[in-house]
């Protein structure tokens, strides 16, 4: 269920299937494989801009509550009080994976691997959850 996004390209502000961004990789699966709210774009945020993405972040994340890596959560990466990276928390056989593009390509890796590549990493989650928050959407298992 993760091949398209997997298959994607990086590109600093992508959006699209095709080329993401971190934030556009967790936008997109959130939304789209999750069923949770579609976040804003901030398309115009590249990543030579840490202050500006982590306002974004900020602003985001003030409609959020923190809490535990769980399926659908979003994954800050901060060095000191910038935020440098996005990654969305998904499931893969039953347990929890960090999901993330960089510029080498997108990885699922188990969440004690992808946790052990940053020394600061906090999770937050929508303060209210549709119903079908945390399963897979049901055109998500047709991909």
């Amino acid at each position: 269920m993760f091949d398209k996004y997997l298959n994607a390209s990086y590109e600093d502000g992508g959006r699209s299937h095709a080329h993401l961004d971190c934030w556009g990789l967790v936008r997109l699966v959130r939304h789209e494989v999750y069923g949770l709210s579609l976040l804003p774009s901030w398309g115009y945020v590249r990543n030579t801009m840490p202050m500006e993405f982590t306002r974004a972040v900020n602003e985001g994340a003030a409609a959020m509550e923190r809490c535990e890596p769980q399926i659908g959560a979003i994954a800050c990466v901060w060095r000191g009080r910038i935020c440098f990276h996005v990654a969305v928390i998904v499931e893969v056989d039953g347990r929890l994976h960090g999901m993330e593009m960089k510029s080498s390509g997108a990885t699922i890796k188990p969440l004690r691997k992808f946790q052990d590549q940053y020394l600061t990493v906090s999770y937050h989650r929508d303060r209210t959850l549709p119903e079908q928050a945390g399963r897979p959407a049901v055109g998500a298992l047709q991909d």
